[in-house]
């Protein structure tokens, strides 16, 4: 475990960003479930529907025909919070409610990181929309849904629309996160290093340094993974991000063992 990222961390200056792959811990269902149930409200084979166009193209076709995600959201919102979960039995929920993280960032849809930290016992703002930034709660922490809410529908990113307006990065939680990060480290868990998502994110945040006249007392940031990359590692310590990678092969339990290292 590297120093600065411990002592970052010990001292409340370490924001944590969370993807999929922390979600994916509880079996929620993937990309490829949720193209099988578009495929299936609009009376097509899921297998032939999948090779008309990529997911967000394919979500986008949907919201036009049905006016809108109403439906469709309501369906991931079952799916993706069924009430036989026990939050407290995973072990990463647990750990990021328990860390000493004064902003956690996420690109998830579902609410698990807030029910984990209503299981522990971790007071939270949610921040999903510019009208919770009104709202807040001195030195409580933020839990910010960069990708929006199952609780407000036209927050979510799906489709190709609202995600080419999310490219911007002009949004008021952008400007939140480009002051947010300014002062902080920062550590991704749960993103694949080939999702352009994140790697857009990678570069958006590299980019607000840049434009800073404080670039050179940028802190460090740092993404954790499993699976060892040459690649990724390079391009990526040029943007300053330090790539942590672990020799555990299942991503839970690597992911786990990391951060139990981190919080206590």
């Amino acid at each position: 475990m590297k120093d600065e990222l411990l002592e970052a961390h010990r001292n409340g200056r370490l924001m944590l960003f969370v993807g999929a792959g922390v979600s994916a811990n509880l079996g929620l269902p993937d990309w490829n479930a949720l193209i099988g149930r578009i495929a299936e409200e609009l009376e097509y084979d899921p297998k032939i529907f999948a090779t008309y166009g990529t997911p967000l193209a394919l979500a986008e076709f949907y919201k036009k025909k049905m006016g809108g995600l109403g439906a469709l959201r309501s369906w991931m919102d079952r799916a993706w919070h069924n009430p036989g979960t026990d939050i407290t039995k995973s072990d990463i929920h647990r750990l990021i409610a328990q860390g000493n993280f004064p902003k956690i960032y996420t690109t998830n849809y579902d609410r698990w990181l807030e029910s984990a930290h209503e299981a522990f016992g971790v007071k939270y703002d949610k921040i999903k929309s510019v009208a919770d930034l009104v709202r807040l709660t001195e030195g409580r922490r933020q839990i910010i849904k960069l990708h929006g809410d199952f609780d407000l529908e036209d927050s979510i990113v799906l489709d190709e629309t609202s995600y080419f307006k999310r490219l911007d990065f002009n949004t008021p939680l952008d400007i939140k996160l480009r002051a947010d990060v300014l002062g902080s480290s920062v550590l991704f868990i749960g993103y694949s290093l080939n999702d352009i998502n994140i790697r857009l994110l990678f570069y958006r945040l590299t980019e607000m340094w840049g434009s800073s006249s404080l670039a050179t007392a940028r802190p460090k940031s740092y993404v954790f993974t499993n699976r060892p990359n040459p690649v990724a590692e390079e391009v990526l310590s040029h943007w300053g991000i330090e790539m942590i990678v672990s020799e555990e092969d299942d991503p839970g339990k690597a992911l786990t063992n990391f951060m139990q290292q981190l919080v206590f």
